[in-house]
């Protein structure tokens, strides 16, 4: 039995050989894209979900004008919708409907052709799934500072975007950035092997 099993090692080594001597090209061009494409692509998403979880956390007072709280609400559920179908379907079936999807239902006037094609759409994918899990984050950890804050930075006379800039934010984004950043970079293997095909 054990001289069975060496055997079986012995081979699967030989074969794992045989493989990289083969393809180590494609391999190492995978993981050079792969760790590209997650770089480029979560940075692209955080300023995503930076500004839509921002966005999302406006505050809308019944003093407001009408069309303020009209535009705020209609804000607020076009990011929500944003969110929840970007987190909530898998990333290989965005892929799917943006690569082949949006050529389709454009007639082809929105086409991704040839390698900066397909790097285009890993790109796309990639920023706008990481962007919705940190439109999330961003808005749990605004949502996570102690409204003392924001009470005190407007007694002050500063404004929203003032205290959300200079108070809020800094204390947001020390928070979130240590779970938020494993979860943005994890889905990128499936499209950073893409372009090395």
């Amino acid at each position: 039995q054990t001289h069975l099993m060496m055997d079986k090692l012995a081979k699967l080594v030989t074969d794992i050989g045989k493989l990289w001597a083969n393809y180590s090209g494609a391999y190492l061009t995978g993981i050079q894209n792969t760790l590209i494409l997650a770089v480029a692509a979560t940075l692209a998403g955080c300023l995503i979900g930076l500004v839509c979880g921002v966005l999302n956390t406006i505050p809308c007072s019944p003093s407001d004008s009408p069309v303020k709280r009209f535009f705020l609400k209609l804000l607020r559920v076009i990011i929500r919708i944003y969110v929840e179908v970007f987190r909530g379907t898998p990333m290989v079936l965005q892929a799917v409907f943006i690569f082949y999807g949006l050529p389709y239902f454009t007639d082809g006037a929105v086409a991704f052709k040839g390698m900066s094609g397909i790097w285009a759409a890993a790109l796309i994918v990639v920023s706008i799934n990481t962007g919705a899990y940190m439109a999330e984050s961003v808005r749990g950890g605004i949502i996570s500072i102690d409204p003392g804050q924001t009470e005190g930075a407007k007694a002050i006379g500063m404004t929203h975007w003032q205290t959300m800039m200079n108070v809020i934010l800094p204390q947001a984004i020390r928070n979130i950035m240590p779970r938020s950043w494993p979860t943005s970079l994890a889905p990128t293997s499936a499209c950073g092997s893409a372009p090395a095909a």
